[in-house]
């Protein structure tokens, strides 16, 4: 690394902030740009996330997005950080192409391990035509083309403050059932 890679390095992660009790998280990285993936298997999904035209958001606007009926104390719990982390993805200094491919796959796994909450770390960029915020803005945009994602909203600064996100998935039938069955089980 030489010097100038190394003053951009501490200059992006200046504000960053350690993340500390993630024991039980999943880690995922974006996969490998270097072999790319021409063979399309038959239990995966095409990519429908959107490409192109992209309204910048600026950056003292929060993300933030909840679907209609979403209660607003289980929004509240999400932004405050209250709920165990099920995974993460971090798409920091990822090609725009690369992180939608990786969120994709990213949400296309955690349907299928029926996860709930996800932190999604994008980065922070300086200025609103930044590639971090680039990266931000496609991300909000993408999140709400997912039917499972309920909200999402900043994460605390423990687990990236602007440069990341909470996500809040819906529960799966399965899980749906699961708690209909436990209830009913105290009930009698």
């Amino acid at each position: 690394m030489n010097l100038d890679d190394e003053d951009l390095f501490r200059d992006a992660m200046g504000d960053v902030t350690p993340l500390k009790d993630c024991a039980n998280t999943q880690w995922l990285r974006a996969p490998s740009t270097k072999e790319p993936r021409t063979v399309q298997r038959e239990d995966e999904e095409e990519n429908f996330l959107t490409r192109g035209f992209l309204d910048i958001i600026p950056l003292n606007t929060p993300l933030e997005y909840k679907t209609d009926g979403m209660q607003q104390g289980v929004v509240e719990k999400l932004r405050l950080g209250k709920y165990p982390l099920d995974a993460s993805l971090n798409l920091l200094r990822q090609p725009v192409e690369t992180c939608r491919q990786s969120l994709f796959s990213f949400m296309l796994q955690a349907r299928k391990q029926g996860l709930r909450n996800l932190l999604i770390i994008h980065g922070k960029g300086r200025d609103d035509e930044s590639h971090a915020n680039i990266v931000r803005s496609y991300l909000s945009r993408w999140l709400q083309e997912f039917e499972e994602v309920q909200s999402f909203c900043v994460a605390q600064p423990q687990h990236g403050g602007a440069g990341a996100l909470y996500v809040g998935l819906r529960k799966t039938d399965q899980a749906r059932l699961e708690n209909r069955e436990r209830h009913a089980k105290r009930s009698r």
